[in-house]
């Protein structure tokens, strides 16, 4: 089987990168061990931008020197002094060390300048056979006719089959969306005998885009204004103001690189105000030439009105133009949207599952962490859910929102002023699509202040809680409270399940689901899990965040609904009523009370692997199990943990969490009729989009018990 994968170009600017970061997502949920290899970089393998992104996103613990065969130098010095087997043996030698350390190495191929393109691809061909890689080719449909790409492709494969080279998959890639049915028909129509898959990507602007912090090193430019966040903003185009203002601003476009003389107050000041408008359009940021900065007053302003991104330059206008027109848009560990985009444009338009065969990569019993994370993604994405998020003003919310948009992961509902929300997606660089044809994922803004569903909602509620003392008045005004906004919006169907609490507490997220969203049919408790990813594996704790002092009944319950949740969510459940005390041995009320509830779940739940009560070390061990517990089918491998009362449950949680290094999402609420689910008001844009995608599977389930 392949144990190792060969990207190879015959051409710059393919988007090979975006490729290989998909096949690294891909291979190190299928792979222990993933290595990643560069065979020649451009001047050192510390500077090398695959490397690094590689690294750092994937914690790889190889040093860079040991993931690069030579530097382009090198490389071209052999090739002159016509020693090209020495070549490819000193890649190959430094490859085959790195490789040892892994189960599956993903190999990025050359894309040095200096050869000719076919020269470049042969030696592609060349170093992928020595090394034992299979090959995916990477070719570019960019400005090329369906022809000339057919016959780009016929050519590549060709040269690879010649030289004894297994190939893959065929991956186009920059496919413009009118040319996609006619390609497929002429690939479909053209005899290549290729037996493997090939896949069509689309363009993606956002990958072609340079963010203002690649602008600010290409230019080497100050920095004037702006904080650290901005800079990761992309750059749809250049912009240069030569103009009167007015006239400037009816040119302005959103995401522009506005470029000035210094001394151009007025356009700092406009592209300023432009940046606060809720309709914009909000330029990306602001090159001052000359080496000429603005009044004080005039900077002033600027941090006051949000802090416009502004670099400096001593070049002139014309010069830092043209400067600023070559600089290219990378992917790589200082761009986080680049990064997200290019993996869900990889797993929107290859099959994982589909290349993983072709690996022959081995099945995952163990539910890691990124397998879960990626199934959780996948899982959201089979059946579009509609999820409202009342904070909409949020910066966390917003920049997680982003993200979901390019995972391409829910439908969103923002709750809030639309001038406010547009005009803080603007401060913090991101651009909120006006519509859902033009994002692919449909993000709606609702003012509950303003929208024509307050007064319906603020019926229902009243005929809901009137027996309680709520008058229509109070109804009225509660609904004006997004958290009983969004939950009515829920009830209503209008939304699949709604996620709250980065500012808000956890009691007004989730009062309103108590109220009347109630509990699903034959459920009697609303409790809570924390899904904690530790380095190797996915556990399920609970309950840790709802019920203080659980009877039996209620433990027995909170145990039950916490193996259908892990079922959710692709965990084998395998319960662990925990205690202080293991099996038999021990006696006292807190003992008999999980004795107790481990008897009615056994009775209620038959199809249940059930163990308690059993102390934690016996239920995660299996050396310690092996003493305790030796027949038990649970113990020293238990992946669901039900703890005897909160205390317990909210300290064990947060222990590993701090002391392991866990990933902890949640709480996940669980027994309510339709999903509504809390953040901490810690929570990291992570932890949001985590949470949406579990709300958008619970959502989905909730839907098939309806």
């Amino acid at each position: 089987m392949p144990d190792s994968l060969y990207l190879a170009t015959n051409e710059n600017a393919t988007g090979k990168r975006m490729i290989a970061l998909g096949v690294m997502e891909l291979a190190v949920r299928r792979f222990d061990r993933v290595v990643f290899f560069r065979p020649i970089v451009r001047d050192s393998a510390d500077n090398d931008q695959s490397i690094r992104l590689m690294r750092a996103r994937y914690h790889l613990t190889t040093e860079p020197p040991e993931m690069a065969g030579v530097t382009r130098a090198e490389a071209r010095q052999l090739l002159a002094d016509d020693r090209y087997d020495e070549l490819i043996q000193r890649v190959q030698q430094r490859f085959k060390a790195v490789q040892q350390r892994g189960d599956f190495a993903v190999v990025e191929g050359t894309s040095f300048q200096g050869l000719a393109p076919e020269l470049e691809f042969e030696l592609n061909a060349d170093l992928a056979l020595n090394l034992g890689c299979a090959v995916m080719p990477v070719y570019s449909a960019h400005g090329k006719s369906i022809e000339d790409c057919v016959q780009s492709v016929h050519i590549g494969n060709d040269s690879l089959s010649d030289h004894g080279a297994q190939v893959l998959a065929t991956v186009v890639n920059r496919v413009c969306d009118d040319d996609r049915q006619a390609m497929v028909a002429a690939f479909a129509g053209d005899k290549l005998n290729i037996q493997a898959p090939m896949y069509l990507l689309p363009e993606e602007p956002l990958l072609r885009q340079p963010t203002l912090r690649e602008i600010q090193i290409g230019l080497d430019a100050t920095v004037i204004s702006g904080d650290e966040s901005t800079f990761d903003r992309e750059v749809t185009r250049l912009k240069v103001a030569a103009m009167q203002l007015p006239s400037f601003l009816e040119r302005l476009y959103a995401g522009s690189l506005v470029i000035t003389p210094g001394d151009r107050s007025d356009i700092v000041v406009g592209c300023a105000l432009s940046g606060m408008h809720p309709d914009g359009p909000a330029p990306a940021g602001i090159v001052l030439t000359g080496g000429m900065n603005p009044p004080e007053a005039v900077q002033r302003l600027v941090r006051v009105s949000g802090g416009m991104p502004i670099l400096a330059t001593a070049d002139d206008t014309f010069t830092a133009a043209n400067r600023a027109s070559k600089i290219k848009a990378e992917i790589s560990v200082a761009s986080p949207r680049k990064i997200e985009s290019a993996i869900g444009l990889f797993q929107r338009h290859i099959d994982g599952d589909e290349l993983a065969a072709r690996l022959k990569a081995p099945g995952t019993a163990q539910v890691t962490p990124l397998l879960f994370e990626y199934s959780l993604i996948q899982k959201a994405r089979e059946k579009r859910v509609r999820v409202v998020l009342p904070e909409g003003n949020e910066p966390r919310i917003l920049q997680a929102v982003d993200v979901l948009r390019r995972r391409d992961v829910a439908d969103i509902v923002l709750l809030g002023d639309p001038a406010l929300i547009r005009s803080t997606a603007s401060q913090i660089g991101i651009t909120l699509p006006a519509s859902p044809a033009e994002s692919g994922t449909s993000i709606e803004i609702i003012d509950p202040a303003t929208s024509s569903l307050r007064d319906e909602f603020a019926e229902e509620y009243f005929q809901l809680r009137k027996h309680k003392g709520v008058t229509m008045d109070v109804a009225r005004d509660r609904m004006l409270e997004v958290s009983y906004f969004g939950t009515m919006m829920v009830r209503r169907g209008l939304a699949g399940g709604m996620v709250s609490g980065s500012i808000h507490t956890t009691a007004n997220t989730i009062r309103p689901a108590f109220e009347f969203i109630k509990t699903r049919p034959g459920v009697k408790v609303v409790s809570s899990v924390f899904l904690m990813c530790l380095k190797h594996s996915v556990l399920v704790y609970g309950d840790c965040a709802v019920i203080p002092n659980p009877t039996a009944e209620e433990l027995a319950e909170i145990a039950s609904s916490s193996a259908d949740t892990a079922k959710q969510f692709g965990i084998d459940p395998r319960i662990a009523m925990l205690s202080y005390s293991t099996g038999e041995s021990g006696h006292g009320e807190d003992v008999e009370r999980v004795r107790e509830a481990t008897a009615m779940l056994r009775n209620r739940r038959p199809d249940l692997a059930i163990e308690g009560p059993v102390q934690y070390d016996a239920a995660i061990d299996p050396s310690v199990a092996a003493a305790k517990l030796p027949q038990s089918e649970v113990a020293g491998r238990a992946t669901v943990f039900i703890f005897p009362d909160l205390n317990t449950g909210n300290n064990t949680y947060k222990a590993v969490q701090r002391s392991a290094g866990a990933v902890a999402i949640g709480p996940v609420l669980q027994g309510l009729r339709k999903p509504v689910n809390d953040l901490s008001r810690g929570c990291t844009v992570a932890d949001i989009v985590n949470t949406v995608a579990i709300t958008a599977v619970q959502a989905q389930s909730a839907e098939a018990i309806e």
